[in-house]
This record gives structure tokens, C-alpha cells and sequence, in this order.
């Protein structure tokens, strides 16, 4: 059996708080009696993210300006749960109408990660998406701009080979749809 090292949290504090961002700072207990103080917490909401494949296999990539990075990069379609989304599978399906258009037959559950577990207490859901087609237009929020282009599996292979995807959950969904698909 293997032991649990889970801390206990004697007191939170937050110290900011905005829609897509709060800052938590805890202090904590070890298993061994050690307090932990202060230990900061970065409070995100749930994301979802796909490797979209359209009806005749073709990957739907976004490219998409990042600033934190000051980069422009290729990602996948993807985004936050909102509270009116019923389930992981509706908030990938509503963001991938919003983001490319696209409606896709079928989604199969991938798994979660997170982004970085010492900082950050979010996970981000991961599907695989097929059967897509297009239905209508973007519908993006006000703050994105978002090339959408399909490509083959190889080309996108080829991206992640000159390292053009730079977010790491992404790549860690493409892993995980290539294996699916056993390619």
C-alpha cells in the first residue's frame, strides 16, 4: 500500500480574484508536522481541449496569438468549462462550434492533465473528436482571432517535429489521440 502524502490545509487566504484567475495563499501541514507557510495556489476553471479530426481524417488545427509568450502558435480547439455546460463532452463539443464551426459525430474520453500540480488546481479534460463537418462560422469571443486549417496526421506531425506547438497540454492531447487512433 502505498502511503498517502496528502498535506493538510490548516488555513486558506485568497488574495485575488478574477473570472479566469485567483490567487490562494495556504498554509499547510505535512504528514511529518512541518508547516508549509506561505504555499501560493493559482485557481483556474476546468479545460477541455481535442484533436479534431474531420470526416475525411483531416486534423483541425488554430493558430492562435499567445501574449504571456508574445508568440503565435498552433493549438487545438479547446477552452474553459462554463457553469451551463452539462457535461466535459458538451463543453468541448459548444467550443469547438464556437472556435471552428465544426460539429463531429463522435467524442471519446481521453483522460486529464494538468499543466503544472505544484501551482495550479485545475485539470483540463482531453477528447478525441471525429466525424466533424462543418455547419457555420466562428463565433469567437471578443478578445480571440483564431486561423483555423486542417491538416493530415503527418503534417501535423511534421508541426510538432519543428516544435510549432509550444502548449504542452496540447501536444500531451495529440499524444494521447495518435495512440487512440494507432498512428
Amino acid at each position: 500500500m502505498t502511503k498517502d502524502l496528502r498535506w493538510k490545509t490548516i488555513h486558506s487566504e485568497y488574495l485575488f480574484k478574477d473570472t479566469w484567475f485567483t490567487v490562494r495563499k495556504d498554509k499547510c501541514e505535512t504528514l511529518d508536522g512541518k508547516i508549509i507557510e506561505p504555499y501560493y495556489v493559482y485557481e483556474f476553471p476546468t479545460w477541455v481541449t481535442a484533436l479534431a479530426l474531420t470526416e475525411d481524417g483531416k486534423v483541425i488545427m488554430e493558430k492562435q496569438y499567445r501574449h504571456a509568450l508574445d508568440v503565435t502558435a498552433w493549438e487545438l480547439p479547446g477552452g474553459c468549462v462554463d457553469d451551463t455546460d452539462p457535461s466535459f463532452e458538451a463543453a468541448i463539443a459548444r467550443e469547438l462550434m464556437e472556435e471552428t464551426g465544426y460539429e463531429f459525430s463522435k467524442y471519446e474520453y481521453l483522460g486529464k492533465t494538468s499543466c503544472n500540480p505544484s501551482t495550479n488546481n485545475n485539470w483540463m479534460h482531453m477528447f478525441l473528436a471525429t466525424g466533424g463537418r462543418k455547419v457555420k462560422e466562428q463565433e469567437l469571443d471578443h478578445n480571440e482571432e483564431i486561423i483555423v486549417e486542417l491538416f493530415s496526421i503527418d503534417e501535423l506531425k511534421a508541426i510538432m517535429d519543428r516544435q510549432e506547438i509550444v502548449q504542452s497540454m496540447h501536444i500531451t492531447t495529440i499524444f494521447y489521440a495518435l495512440k487512440k487512433l494507432g498512428v
